[in-house]
């Protein structure tokens, strides 16, 4: 017999909506499937099986995240069809931090309304993150909730795992003062700091849309651009060069993510002109008149990640990066001091 229920539909919750959008999805989660996946989405759990191949003691290395307030930007521009790779890209570079490779990945989307065709655009942006970040999307849930939100807004979150050698693990003990850092380029505001962002440009459907001389294309555009992915060129340069370690510039910006990945007694030293700033970052620091402190404080500022690597192997790493299709350069060097970022 097949499923539905008028008294829950009545109630604001459509369950063969929900069929609906898993039917729509399922095209796009066949473009993240590959060789550990032993179950297709609908069951009770995703199953994968793990391919230890060369890995002597495996560690599993979890990230979970979601889109934040970026996601008011999607509502404003009805453009569902990038979030998701905001939230994947907010998973996977965590989890490549400690020099894990992310294995597969589950989302979960929180709807008003079920609408499966926006569903299933939220979807489709997963599924790109994951085919990005080589991962499976082995599953998820989206769950109806009238009267907790509005019919037309969503929330969207989700969780990756990714396996390591415990003997390949990053080591950022080893790191020493004069070890280079190096900055690999950002494709914009990413997906942190947009409750700043949306209070400097009163973001309404018009601002949005405007187009913005100073960035060259509709202010909105900028703001959606997602978050970039950097998991294979991550794994290629840790398979040719000892990374020491590695920082994702997520909320908080330098001042709160750097020392994350440094030792006691030791900062990182950057020459704030050596920074290449975006000009996104520039358009929000004049409009809204944040002090340069405050924008290193809050926004990657143009970097999404750094790696720390010795002064030896700086210009090959950068290389390998480049190489790779990044953006990557010389952001600084480790000194002795307990100050964690030092911009001068």
């Amino acid at each position: 017999m097949k499923s539905f229920s008028d008294s829950y539909k009545d109630a604001g919750v459509d369950v063969t909506a929900g069929y609906r959008s898993v039917e729509l999805m399922k095209q796009y989660v066949a473009r993240t499937m590959n060789a550990g996946c032993i179950s297709g989405i609908g069951g009770f759990g995703g199953l994968y099986e793990l391919d230890l191949t060369g890995i002597n003691r495996p560690v599993l290395v979890s990230g979970t995240d979601g889109v934040g307030t970026k996601i008011k930007i999607a509502f404003l521009m009805d453009k569902h069809d990038t979030v998701g790779i905001d939230c994947v890209a907010m998973c996977v570079n965590d989890i490549i931090c400690c020099g894990a490779k992310p294995q597969f990945f589950l989302d979960y989307i929180a709807c008003g309304k079920n609408i499966p065709e926006k569903i299933a655009e939220i979807v489709s942006g997963v599924a790109e993150g994951c085919v990005q970040a080589g991962c499976a999307l082995i599953g998820g849930e989206t769950a109806e909730h009238p009267g907790l939100m509005p019919e037309d807004e969503y929330d969207l979150a989700g969780f990756s795992v990714g396996i390591a050698d415990r003997d390949k693990l990053i080591k950022p003990d080893t790191q020493k003062a004069g070890d280079v850092m190096i900055a690999i380029a950002s494709s914009g505001v990413h997906s942190n700091g947009f409750s700043l962002v949306r209070k400097v440009f009163t973001v309404n459907e018009q601002n949005l849309a405007r187009h913005n001389a100073d960035l060259g294309a509709p202010l909105g555009s900028v703001l959606l651009t997602p978050t970039r992915i950097y998991v294979k060129p991550i794994m290629s340069l840790i398979e040719q060069v000892t990374v020491k370690s590695i920082s994702h510039i997520t909320g908080g910006g330098f001042y709160e993510n750097i020392p994350r990945s440094l030792p006691d007694g030791l900062s990182a030293k950057i020459a704030r002109n050596d920074v290449q700033v975006l000009p996104i970052f520039n358009v929000i620091m004049e409009t809204g008149k944040i002090p340069e402190r405050d924008m290193f404080n809050t926004f990657n500022m143009g970097v999404g990640m750094t790696v720390v690597v010795d002064k030896n192997d700086a210009d090959k790493a950068v290389e390998i990066l480049n190489a790779a299709g990044e953006k990557a350069y010389v952001l600084g060097e480790l000194v002795e001091s307990d100050e964690g970022v030092i911009i001068c």
